[in-house]
């Protein structure tokens, strides 16, 4: 459903200052086509500010975002629903929809007849695993059902720049790496993909492990960006969270465990 267009994403020297406080400092960060980008850093670094800017629903103070060759803010909603999709931490939609109704509006940007829509929006469903919801109210839902039928939209949606907030967060861990494995598949599939996550042992149920890049953002400056798989990684997150990150090898990978710096 997701068709790589080549599109990547700039974020030039970004500052987003709010209230004398700045949420961005200065930031430059791309996303290359094709390229997934896992964001992480405390709480309150910029992450969510970062992808909310480069969505174009939060405006920098200074600096450019580019998606493509155009600047993100110089794009009607049609035209940047085209190039980026985003699946936030929260959903605000109304709890009487049904998960068919809101997958069907991800499909908003295109001119089609209303059986295709629906179509469209059917097939996202069953690839997520969430068919069986598509007439039920998204307030009857679980956690992780809403999840699912959250990304079914992205999936309806067919953007090439797909743009995802902790999509784990508060499920079980069955369900974290159903996600995660899923968000894998996107990805090969032709995805750019920019995840906010604060467990990065979790982005190795995505694939591919030594493709998958890591971006430290703290204080709303990019504090440094390598390989999943860089032999520097875990002393650049201790750094990054003032702990100390523990390296083991469990079932021939590398996993990371953090524990309180006294």
């Amino acid at each position: 459903m997701i068709k790589a267009l080549g599109v990547k994403l700039r974020l030039e020297d970004v500052s987003v200052v709010r209230k004398g406080r700045a949420l961005l400092d200065h930031l430059s960060i791309t996303l290359e086509s094709g390229q997934l980008l896992s964001l992480v850093g405390p709480n309150g670094a910029g992450k969510t500010t970062l992808l909310r800017a480069a969505l174009g629903l939060l405006r920098a103070t200074s600096g450019s975002i580019w998606l493509g060759d155009a600047n993100v803010q110089e794009l009607a909603p049609k035209q940047r629903a085209a190039r980026v999709a985003w699946l936030p931490q929260h959903s605000s939609a109304a709890e009487e929809l049904s998960a068919l109704d809101l997958v069907m509006a991800a499909r908003f940007r295109f001119d089609e007849a209303f059986a295709k829509t629906e179509h469209e929006a059917r097939r996202a469903l069953q690839r997520v695993g969430a068919g069986d919801a598509a007439e039920r109210a998204l307030g009857t839902l679980s956690g992780g059902e809403r999840q699912r039928v959250a990304l079914a939209g992205l999936l309806a949606q067919a953007a090439p720049i797909l743009l995802v907030d902790e999509p784990a967060n508060h499920l079980d861990p069955a369900q974290q790496i159903d996600i995660y494995r899923l968000l894998g598949e996107l990805w090969r599939e032709g995805a750019s993909i920019a995840l906010v996550t604060h467990d990065v042992n979790l982005l190795r149920h995505l694939g591919n492990a030594d493709q998958v890049r890591v971006a430290g953002v703290a204080q709303g400056k990019l504090r440094f960006e390598c390989p999943l798989t860089a032999p520097q990684l875990p002393e650049r997150l201790g750094a990054l969270f003032g702990v100390t990150m523990h390296e083991l090898t469990l079932g021939g990978q590398r996993v990371l465990l953090p524990e309180r710096n006294s």
